[in-house]
């Protein structure tokens, strides 16, 4: 099959990007996204041109690296999949595709489609951790929970951190990330002990790093490639009310 191209170029954030048009061809409905753009890369490599710079490392979905826009759509067309997870046989002979980086002005351009998540690393350093001794696994009977507070913990702890909430909400909002990060602990009886401080801490990072607030569409939720639920927000909103004036 023959796919037309159209990817955004800029070589560093202090420079003007621009759209650059591709035609590739041969390429097999079993191709994953990103084997096409190898062997686009390999072809610009051979006629002495730059590659296109994206990200990526496991290419299973489960790193979160890999995020791009195709077709104004974080992570392409499917649901519930990263970029890395879609395959050729998604698209059809001859279409166009027009492939941009995550657009948040709190994820800045590295370079073409590689943008700087680290936001994300700051936030998770104020306080996405419990303190704990640390030491040998305890037995995972130790503690009772219950199953439906320890289904919640996973189903929010499954957040990849790729950006996607991001880059589909109109506002660039972060709270689907950060209130899945904060609901992982607050389910569970060692999270609960610094869950006050936890909720302010990250909430002020959130803003601090530019982040906008959350417009309610539910963008988030729908290109989210883990499903992560719009639930986690409003338990998040809660924990705020309660939490955020006090010290």
């Amino acid at each position: 099959m023959k796919i037309n191209l159209k990817i955004w170029r800029q070589s560093s954030n202090s420079s003007n990007g621009n759209f650059e048009d591709y035609v590739v061809d041969n390429v097999s409905e079993d191709m994953s996204f990103f084997e096409m753009l190898d062997m686009l890369n390999n072809s610009l490599i051979k006629q002495k041109k730059s590659p296109i710079a994206f990200d990526h490392d496991c290419r299973e979905g489960i790193c979160g690296t890999c995020g791009v826009t195709i077709n104004g759509r974080a992570h392409g067309p499917l649901k519930g999949v990263t970029t890395c997870q879609v395959h050729m046989r998604s698209f059809k002979d001859g279409d166009t595709l027009i492939v941009e980086p995550w657009k948040a002005q709190s994820f800045p351009v590295i370079k073409d489609l590689v943008v700087d998540r680290t936001p994300f690393d700051r936030i998770m350093e104020s306080g996405g951790y419990i303190s704990v001794r640390t030491g040998g696994a305890p037995d995972a009977n130790a503690i009772p929970i219950s199953k439906n507070n320890a289904d919640e913990a996973f189903d929010a702890a499954t957040c990849i951190g790729c950006g996607a909430c991001v880059a589909a909400c109109k506002n660039s909002s972060s709270m689907l990330f950060v209130s899945a990060k904060i609901n992982q602990y607050a389910q569970l009886p060692q999270g609960q002990v610094e869950h006050p401080e936890r909720v302010r801490n990250m909430v002020a990072q959130m803003d601090k790093e530019g982040f906008g607030s959350c417009t309610n569409t539910g963008a988030c939720e729908a290109e989210c490639p883990k499903e992560i639920s719009v639930d986690n927000i409003i338990k998040l909103n809660s924990a705020y009310f309660k939490y955020g004036n006090s010290k």
